[in-house]
């Protein structure tokens, strides 16, 4: 409610409450949250930031112990099948670390433009796509060790287990939050 007009508060495009004629301009209220457009643009930056830093740091450990696989001796006696699934691997590896790091890049390159709501959504796109890729690189990875561990035919059943718990913790409850606790937007 609006104490101002005593009725709803007016919905922007995006579910965003909007206040007063000079809604939506730079320097005036975009929230509920009584923050500036530049404001809410710098929390946001701030909070990817954080989730960046988790994630990026998951997939560099991840990818650097990758990349020393190749150079020991039982890699050489790999199957060709193990050997291709530990190349594909890696490339998501390397996707998944780039579009992580991507969002650094685009922050130091449009800096000082006045368009951090701009770059907070690709660099936020950014962020979720590299999230998939983690998602897909821990799969792979996850799916080349227990091959090559065990030998059993029931690897892709465990892997496939794996993943949907990946798939619930990262996704599904997520959604799910989302839409048990936003009312209307």
């Amino acid at each position: 409610m609006d104490g101002r007009n005593g009725g709803a508060t007016p919905k922007d495009e995006q579910g965003e409450a909007r206040r007063g004629e000079n809604a939506g301009k730079p320097g005036t209220v975009a929230d509920g949250r009584g923050e500036t457009e530049e404001e809410r643009a710098d929390r946001r930056w701030q909070e990817l930031l954080q989730e960046i830093r988790v994630a990026q740091t998951g997939v560099q450990i991840l990818l650097g112990f990758l990349l020393t696989v190749v150079f020991t001796p039982l890699f050489h006696e790999l199957e060709q099948t193990d050997k291709t699934i530990y190349l594909v691997t890696v490339v998501l590896g390397s996707l998944a670390t780039g579009a992580l790091i991507g969002p650094v890049s685009v922050h130091r390159i449009v800096s000082g433009r006045r368009i951090k709501p701009q770059a907070v959504v690709w660099a936020s796109r950014l962020t979720f796509t590299g999230i998939l890729l983690l998602l897909a690189t821990l799969t792979a990875a996850l799916f080349l060790i227990l091959r090559v561990a065990t030998h059993d035919p029931y690897v892709p059943w465990l892997v496939s287990g794996v993943l949907v718990w990946y798939l619930i913790c990262w996704f599904a409850l997520p959604l799910w939050v989302r839409t048990r606790h936003t009312s209307g937007n």
